[in-house]
């Protein structure tokens, strides 16, 4: 799988919605328009990201780098294998995929769409690689743009950089 296949340029979003469910509600419409979401997919992520919360508190990252969350849900509600960048120009309450009892404010979510069952682990993974792999003042950087085409051409870049020195490594 390469990079190209992990984002797209109509699936990056900037959203002005100050609670959570209205931000998936927002996203998904422009989700199900696109046709990568089918129709029950906002009640199924809106209650799976209720039952298991997605937050991440990224003060383990470096200073100052705002929170994440990373919802989903079943593949069975999704057409696509992609990951969805959102920037939230207001932090949104999640709670703490660590500690659900946490309440934690994010500023940027990367909503995670796969309709293999078996392949949001993977696209969980390289999310997390790229959190452990790109430089903290990169993150702070990415976490407060507020361009959908300058977030897309960054993840793009930089999900795609690990990719190419791994297959350089492997084969010279």
């Amino acid at each position: 799988m390469t990079n190209q296949n992990l984002f797209a340029p109509d699936a990056v979003f900037i959203s002005n919605q100050t609670k959570q469910d209205l931000v998936f509600k927002e996203v998904y419409e422009h989700l199900r328009e696109s046709g990568y979401v089918k129709g029950n997919f906002l009640n199924h992520i809106v209650e799976r990201e209720h039952n298991f919360p997605t937050g991440l508190d990224t003060a383990t990252l470096g200073k100052n780098i705002p929170n994440i969350a990373i919802p989903h849900t079943e593949g069975e509600f999704v057409n696509t294998r992609l990951i969805v960048p959102v920037a939230l120009k207001t932090p949104v309450t999640f709670h703490n995929m660590i500690n659900p009892s946490q309440a934690i404010e994010v500023k940027f979510l990367f909503m995670l769409l796969d309709n293999d069952p078996d392949g949001q682990a993977a696209l969980l993974a390289q999310v997390m690689d790229f959190l452990a792999n790109t430089p903290a003042n990169e993150l702070r950087e990415v976490f407060n743009f507020t361009d959908p085409s300058a977030i897309y051409a960054f993840l793009e870049q930089k999900f795609g950089k690990k990719k190419e020195a791994y297959f350089l490594a492997f084969f010279f």
